[in-house]
């Protein structure tokens, strides 16, 4: 199957962390959002490694997975990435409200580092999804 189906999007709605590779490079832990048209966002600053790697190839996976003590369940969504300038901020504000704590003092204090970096918005466009449930 190639698309989401609600429920993948119901479990990537949860503050789940995803674990994006890039071409050439090795898989790190992310913030997204599953968006309602079915893509998944993240921001990146534009001068980080990722980055400059999505520059010369625009695929990238990411794969999601529940939780220890939950039942085994993953979504793994490959496709390519589409780098857009807006947004960005927007988005980091949702996901930072989705998983943080921001009446904490610590994490206000990283809010407002990720509030004050240059950010684009990265869409990636699922063109293979896999997905395990046991």
């Amino acid at each position: 199957m190639n698309a989401l189906t609600p429920d993948d999007l119901e479990f990537l709605r949860r503050p789940l962390l995803g674990f994006l590779t890039v071409a050439g490079g090795q898989p790190r832990p992310v913030w997204f959002e599953a968006a309602g048209d079915g893509t998944l966002q993240l921001f990146a600053e534009p001068a980080s490694p990722k980055m400059r790697r999505l520059r010369r190839d625009p695929r990238a996976s990411i794969v999601v997975a529940a939780p220890v003590g939950e039942r085994e369940r993953w979504v793994s969504v490959e496709g390519r990435v589409s780098v857009e300038p807006d947004g960005a901020h927007e988005l980091a504000e949702r996901l930072m409200a989705r998983y943080w704590d921001l009446d904490d003092p610590a994490r206000a204090a990283d809010a407002k580092g990720i509030r004050d970096m240059e950010q684009i918005r990265l869409v990636l466009h699922p063109e293979t999804v896999r997905r395990y449930v046991y």
